[in-house]
């Protein structure tokens, strides 16, 4: 068991260091390459869809997450309403974007202004509040917030997609 746990800890630091703002000459999207290319979602793109967007009551309050349950994330280094993810190449691999399944996103309980922007890929990413939304692949379950606060530029977001926290 607590081999199991040191392993899993240690994995968790880094995926923890792979994206975000550190230092000089660190564009805040960097990540370790995948073998695989599929990133933790196996569809080749590193991304989930999200047929609708809720609320879910955590320990950094209310915060929206994917109809599964996932938590739902910001990035600072994104421009607030830009038509592109500032999250590009291997970045994706830690932080998939929330690819709307329809043409409209839908949020129960969400009060910001859904949205979309194209991926490079040509899918449609759902933002929130002109921010474009994220997953965390060390979020391995429903209700999980390991992303929050990594590098100090990745945030969960409220209702009204404001960052909480930072």
């Amino acid at each position: 068991m607590r081999r199991t746990l040191a392993v899993a800890a240690l994995a968790l630091g880094l995926i923890l260091t792979g994206c975000g703002s550190g230092g000089a000459g660190d564009s805040g999207t960097e990540a370790p390459s995948s073998s695989d290319g599929g990133g933790m979602y196996g569809d080749g793109g590193g991304s989930t869809s999200a047929s609708e967007l809720k609320l879910a009551d955590t320990d950094l309050g209310e915060i929206v997450v994917t109809g599964d349950g996932m938590t739902a994330y910001m990035f600072d280094t994104d421009t607030q309403g830009a038509d592109t993810s500032a999250c590009t190449g291997a970045c994706l691999q830690n932080w998939p974007p929330i690819i709307a399944t329809g043409d409209t996103p839908k949020g129960d309980g969400v009060t910001g202004e859904l949205g979309t922007i194209k991926t490079a890929d040509g899918k449609m990413q759902v933002t929130l509040n002109g921010w474009p939304l994220y997953l965390f692949a060390g979020d391995t379950k429903a209700g999980d917030t390991n992303g929050q606060g990594v590098k100090d530029v990745w945030w969960v977001v409220d209702a009204a997609g404001e960052k909480i926290g930072g």
